[in-house]
C-alpha cells in the first residue's frame, strides 16, 4: 500500500506540473496576444470543482477539478473541448481567439507543446548539473554481456563486449543500445580480444523487449561474492569465492543463469503452493567440487549477492556547460520515442499501450528525486508530442486546420471544426479506456 502512495503521489505531482506549465504555454500566448482566458484549470471539472477563485478585475477564473485527466484553459472563441457552441453564434468580438490572425492563434495553440518541450529540456539540464551523469561504460564492462538464446542463435556468446552498431561506437548499457542493435545491420564485438562482426537480421525492438531471459544483460560471472549469515548459501555452507557449477543438474556458468534457475524453482514452488524451495548444488573452492542442499526463504533468495567491481564513468557538469548537455539529452530522448512509435500500430504493440497503471509503475517504489524529474522530462517530452499529432481534439489538430487556412487563405466552417472536435474527442476517450482497460488485464493476469 505504501509503495501505491508512493507512486500515486509522484504521478499526481508530475502530471499537475506537467498541465502547469502545458496550459501556461497557451495561456502565456492568449494574453500575449490579448485574447481572453476564460478558465485555468488543473484537471477537469464536470458538474463541480474542488477549488476556483476568480481575482477581482479578472477575466479568468482558476480553479481545480475533480476528473484528474489533464487540465485546460478556455479561450474565448474557440471550438475545444468545452464544447461551447453558444459563444460561437455569437458576433465575433475583438478580444476572442477567432477574431486574431492566423499567426497568432498559431502561436497559441503551440504554445503548449513548445512549454512542455521547453520544461524537459530545462529539467534534463537541471539534473545534469545537480546530479551529474555516472555510467559504466560498454568497454568497461570486461566480462562482458549475457545472451539469451535468440541473440545466440543471431551469433552473439556469452562474454561478447559491445563496441559499435553500423560502425556508430556504443557507449552504455540502456534502452537506446539496445535500439541501436535492434536498427543495426552489423554490429562488432569484442570475442576473446579480436574483433567480430555480426549480421543483424530484421527484429522487433516490441518482441525482444519482452523475452525473458532478456535478449542482452550485464554479465556477472559465477563466482559467489558475498554471503549473509543466516541465509541459505551460509546454512549450505556456501562462501564467498566460491563457484557455482550446476542447480539440480542444469549447468551455471554465470551468476545469470543461477538468478534464471532461481526464478524457474520459484515459479514451480508457487504452482505448487509450496512456501520455499530446496535445490541441490554443485560448486567447486579451491579446485574442489561438492554438492550440496541449499534452502530459499519465503522470497526464493538464498542469502547472497554478486556485485561488479567496474569502475563508473562520471560525468560533471557546471551550470551553462549543463544547458547544451541537456538539450542533447532530450532531443536523443524524442528521437528515441518517435522512433519507437511505430511499435505502437502492431498488434503487440495496441496490446502494450498502457494507462495511468502504466504511467505510475514507470516511478520508483521510494521517493527518488533525480529518477523523479527524470521521469518528468520524459513524460514532458511524451505530452508534448503526442498534442501536437495533427488529431482533432489536440493541440497539433488546431495546428493542421490553422495551416489549411494559411496555406488556403480560408477558414474551415465552425460546424467542421465542431464535428471535428467531437470525432477527435470520441478517438480520446477510446484511446484512454483501451489504454486502461490494458492495465486492468495486465493486473488481473
Amino acid at each position: 500500500m505504501e509503495t501505491f502512495l508512493i507512486r500515486a503521489l509522484q504521478l499526481i505531482l508530475s502530471l499537475s506540473l506537467l498541465v502547469i506549465v502545458h496550459e501556461g504555454g497557451h495561456f502565456f500566448f492568449a494574453r500575449l496576444f490579448k485574447i481572453r482566458v476564460e478558465k485555468f484549470y488543473i484537471f477537469f471539472d464536470p458538474w463541480f470543482s474542488l477549488f476556483k477563485y476568480k481575482p477581482k478585475n479578472s477575466d479568468t477564473e482558476y480553479g481545480v477539478g475533480w476528473l484528474p485527466l489533464g487540465g485546460y484553459c478556455k479561450i474565448s472563441g474557440m471550438i475545444d473541448e468545452s464544447m461551447d457552441t453558444e459563444q460561437m453564434k455569437q458576433p465575433a468580438q475583438p478580444w476572442e481567439f477567432r477574431s486574431k490572425p492566423a499567426w497568432q492563434r498559431l502561436l497559441v495553440m503551440i504554445g503548449g507543446v513548445l512549454m512542455n518541450f521547453l520544461l524537459a529540456l530545462f529539467i534534463y539540464s537541471m539534473i545534469l548539473y545537480t546530479w551529474g551523469d555516472s555510467y559504466i561504460a560498454l568497454k568497461d564492462m570486461t566480462y562482458g554481456m549475457k545472451f539469451n538464446e535468440t541473440a545466440k542463435q543471431i551469433g552473439f556468446r556469452d562474454g561478447d563486449i559491445l563496441k559499435a552498431a553500423d560502425g556508430e561506437p556504443l557507449e552504455r548499457f540502456n534502452v537506446d543500445m539496445l535500439r541501436s542493435l535492434v536498427e543495426a545491420r552489423e554490429v562488432t564485438v569484442l570475442r576473446n580480444g579480436q574483433e567480430e562482426k555480426i549480421l543483424m537480421p530484421e527484429v522487433s525492438l516490441l518482441d525482444i523487449a519482452k523475452e525473458d531471459p532478456p535478449f542482452v544483460d550485464i554479465l556477472y560471472p559465477n563466482v559467489v561474492d558475498s554471503v549473509w549469515a543466516d541465509g541459505g548459501f551460509a546454512k549450505a555452507g556456501i562462501m564467498a569465492g566460491d563457484t557455482l557449477l550446476a542447480v539440480n543438474g542444469a549447468a551455471v556458468n554465470s551468476w545469470n543463469d543461477f538468478v534464471n534457475e532461481l526464478g524457474t524453482l520459484q515459479a514451480k514452488a508457487e504452482l505448487e503452493k509450496q512456501p520455499n524451495a530446496t535445490f541441490s548444488l554443485v560448486y567447486a573452492r579451491g579446485g574442489i567440487r561438492d554438492t550440496v542442499q541449499v534452502q530459499t526463504n519465503s522470497s526464493f533468495k538464498v542469502g547472497a549477492e554478486m556485485h561488479l567491481d567496474y569502475k563508473p564513468t562520471v560525468l560533471t557538469y557546471g551550470f551553462f556547460s549543463s544547458f547544451p548537455a541537456g538539450v542533447t539529452l532530450g532531443v536523443n530522448t524524442l528521437k528515441g520515442y518517435v522512433n519507437d512509435m511505430k511499435y505502437v500500430f502492431t498488434k503487440e504493440g495496441a496490446k502494450s499501450v498502457g494507462g495511468f497503471g502504466t504511467i505510475g509503475s514507470i516511478f520508483p517504489k521510494v521517493w527518488d528525486w533525480p529518477r523523479f524529474w527524470s521521469m518528468t522530462a520524459f513524460l514532458s517530452i511524451i505530452l508534448a508530442f503526442m498534442n501536437i499529432l495533427p488529431i482533432p481534439a489536440l493541440d497539433g489538430g488546431h495546428v493542421l486546420f490553422l495551416l489549411y487556412e494559411i496555406i488556403a487563405r480560408r477558414k474551415p466552417s465552425d460546424k467542421f471544426l465542431e464535428y471535428a472536435q467531437m470525432v477527435g474527442m470520441f478517438l480520446l476517450f477510446a484511446l484512454l479506456i483501451w489504454a486502461n482497460f490494458n492495465d486492468v488485464l495486465r493486473f488481473l493476469f
